[in-house]
């Protein structure tokens, strides 16, 4: 439970989440890898979800999609434990794929994947240390800011 202590440390505390929205699963284990699918910035409250959303560049600034995409990790964190039970069996987080909604002539896609790149880091040291990719993107789905998927290798 080291990493949810970390969390509290930080004043973060894992969200609930909704279900998916369509034919698919939050995540799949084969062997000792989980593959997390496309996560949003989603919030569950009073039994609806809102979602941070807008194009980087145009709606939201920087700071706010750095925000978003600490978000997308709370809750991708959260469908992990569900899967795992505990946090701390994540052994490495090894790729990071993260989509933000932008304008084209937006720059700085890595500063806004780095909210959810350095809560990794920060709960789990190296092993949350990972390869990514940070890429604009026209549109995502419900017009929300950012979207995370990614890799993580877990204990038995």
């Amino acid at each position: 439970m080291e990493a949810e202590k970390k969390l509290e440390e930080l004043g973060l505390s894992l969200p609930p989440i909704p279900t998916p929205v369509a034919n698919y699963l939050p995540l799949v284990r084969t062997g000792n890898l989980l593959f997390v699918s496309g996560h949003g910035p989603g919030i569950l409250k009073d039994g609806s979800v809102s979602f941070i959303q807008g194009k980087l560049g145009k709606d939201l600034d920087v700071e706010q999609g750095y925000d978003a995409a600490k978000q997308v990790m709370l809750n991708i964190l959260q469908s992990m434990k569900q899967e795992l039970g505990d946090l701390d069996k994540v052994r490495k987080v090894v790729k990071l794929l993260g989509f933000v909604n932008c304008t084209p002539d937006f720059p700085d896609q890595p500063k806004v994947i780095n909210g959810a790149s350095d809560l990794l880091v920060a709960l789990f040291g190296e092993r949350g240390r990972h390869a990514r990719s940070a890429v604009g993107m026209n549109q995502l789905p419900f017009g929300i800011a950012v979207e995370i998927e990614m890799v993580v290798e877990v204990e038995d």
